[in-house]
């Protein structure tokens, strides 16, 4: 079976290699580039807990080691404090990281695997699809022909792959604007982001604004400053002063002593692309979905494209095409993308349209702090983790199903498990190895060695249940889950999200469910590998 041809070596695309490499899945990695990042401190990403444990997981890196935890975030207009969250011990702080980290970590990671073959200074200008697999052409010093079973563009926003596949690519450019700079200061929040509205030292109008601090390692902090609509230059004059007034301004006095490390500008636009699959051929990350204005993230909608799609392929290459299965890539991040554009499409006039009757509404000040609190916190529909309730994978009907805290289609809860060799580990550590996930709930089975209860009660029966499953399952033994009662039966799909929950061991039910979840008996998934609609 030919390798799977990965066009970008962005953090989207190696991210792809290294989930597919895990589930031994060959892959070649197409770098139009020499290969190497330009360290970029005005260049960072926010990734949500979620995405972060991808990240550690394929990388073998502490997330630690990577960027910086937020302990707190605030939220100010004028002189107000409007909103105060503290993170603590609850293990849902975002991550802030530079990019060129990300993919230094990644790149690092990708150098230990045998499965995957990057190759540099490598342009992608053409591709031929037939229903055995894809061929691609790549021009430049390494220019030839590369054969392959899939191809993923995850080559950004002017996607050669989305271009060749005659993809439309409609939305809104230059939703928002913001003037960016990497520094080195001490400021009075340590290790809490800030968004701060209309500052006092700051006029009335659209240039008043707002400004973003996100802290870095070292001391390091990204500030950002939004910008009035137009394509006015911003000089670096403008930015300096900026930055001496902002740091004046929350030092209340004058400006402390910083070092001025990156600067640049952040252009934010709103696409979405009509189609993220033409037969063997899909889109990812930025080629699929532009995001980000109102603080949501998009390449942590990409990370989780990645997620999505990797082990999908890794089945259909492992075991022979699945279209269902290979459609609900489509079906089901572009319906997460969708409406989070949608939402803040919304929202954006509300915040963004400045005077008018808005401005006075009593409460309103508060209302906008909590859109925009969601979409830099990662949550309501603006930033929330998106979960696949309506998805083709997604069983129906069950009768033994029962309600826990997370919905089906949603990601489950990172708890502490027993796996099959009576080691303790976390949920998350078992995910992205292709295998389904098979979690009973069994309060006090964490006190007893293994052996003393893995032919005790229910457990010989679920064991075979899980066996007879129609693809393989790892059985893991949960004390406890938010919300489910003692010998609930959790599904868990390999990136990590719920399938049912069931009550008791019901292998009927538990094998509909998982046959349901990979796109269904393969005799009415199967069809030809091009049939994917063009």
């Amino acid at each position: 079976m030919d390798p799977v041809i990965i066009v970008g070596a962005g953090p989207v695309g190696l991210t792809l290699a290294l989930a597919l490499a895990r589930q031994e899945v060959p892959s070649v990695v197409l770098d139009e580039g020499p290969g190497k990042d330009e360290p970029r401190l005005a260049r960072t990403a926010v990734l949500h807990e979620g995405t972060a444990a991808l990240v550690s997981r394929l990388t073998g890196v502490p997330v630690t080691e990577l960027g910086v935890h937020w302990a707190g975030w605030r939220s100010m207009r004028r002189k107000q404090v409007m909103r105060e969250v503290d993170f603590g011990e609850a293990g849902d702080a975002p991550l802030h990281l530079a990019q060129h980290v990300l993919t230094g970590a990644l790149r690092a990671a990708l150098a230990e695997q045998r499965l995957v073959k990057l190759t540099t200074d490598s342009r992608l200008d053409t591709i031929e699809q037939e229903p055995s697999g894809v061929t691609a052409h790549t021009r430049g010093p390494k220019g030839t022909w590369w054969r392959g079973s899939y191809l993923v563009g995850c080559d950004g926003p002017r996607s050669t792959v989305r271009k060749l596949e005659d993809i439309r690519f409609p939305g809104r450019t230059a939703v928002e604007r913001h003037a960016v700079a990497a520094l080195r200061a001490e400021l009075p929040w340590e290790d809490r982001a800030v968004l701060h509205r209309m500052p006092p030292w700051r006029t009335s109008g659209p240039s008043a604004g707002e400004i973003t601090a996100r802290p870095l390692p070292e001391g390091v902090w990204r500030l950002d400053w939004l910008l009035p609509p137009g394509k006015d230059l911003v000089t670096p004059e403008l930015l300096v002063a900026r930055v001496r007034e902002t740091l004046a301004g929350w030092t209340g006095g004058s400006t402390p002593p910083y070092e001025l490390l990156d600067t640049g500008v952040h252009t934010v636009h709103h696409r979405l692309a009509r189609r993220w699959r033409a037969g063997r051929v899909f889109l990812a990350g930025d080629a699929a979905h532009c995001l980000g204005a109102l603080g949501t993230q998009g390449l942590d909608e990409g990370l989780q494209d990645a997620d999505n799609l990797a082990w999908k392929l890794a089945l259909a290459w492992h075991h022979g095409s699945h279209e269902a299965l290979l459609d609900s890539y489509q079906t089901e991040r572009r319906a997460v993308v969708a409406g989070r554009l949608r939402a803040a499409d919304q929202a954006l006039p509300l915040l963004r349209g400045g005077g008018g009757l808005r401005s006075v509404v009593p409460g309103s000040a508060r209302g906008h702090d909590s859109l925009l609190t969601d979409g830099h916190l990662g949550r309501g529909p603006l930033g929330a983790p998106g979960a696949y309730a309506d998805s083709p994978l997604a069983p129906r009907h069950l009768e033994g199903e029962v309600p826990v805290d997370t919905l089906p289609g949603a990601a489950v809860t990172d708890v502490r498990v027993t796996a099959e060799d009576g080691s303790f580990v976390r949920l998350r550590e078992r995910l992205g190895r292709g295998a389904l996930l098979v979690v009973l709930v069994a309060p006090g089975t964490g006190v007893w060695e293994r052996k003393h209860w893995v032919t005790a009660g229910i457990m010989p029966r679920l064991a075979a249940s899980v066996t007879a499953l129609p693809h393989h399952a790892e059985l893991l033994v949960a004390e406890e889950y938010p919300g489910a009662a003692p010998h609930t039966v959790l599904l868990v799909r390999p990136d990590g999200h719920l399938v049912t929950a069931l009550s008791g061991v019901r292998p009927a039910d538990l094998y509909s469910a998982a046959e349901t979840a990979l796109g269904g008996p393969p005799a009415k998934a199967e069809a030809s590998a091009g049939a994917g609609s063009r």
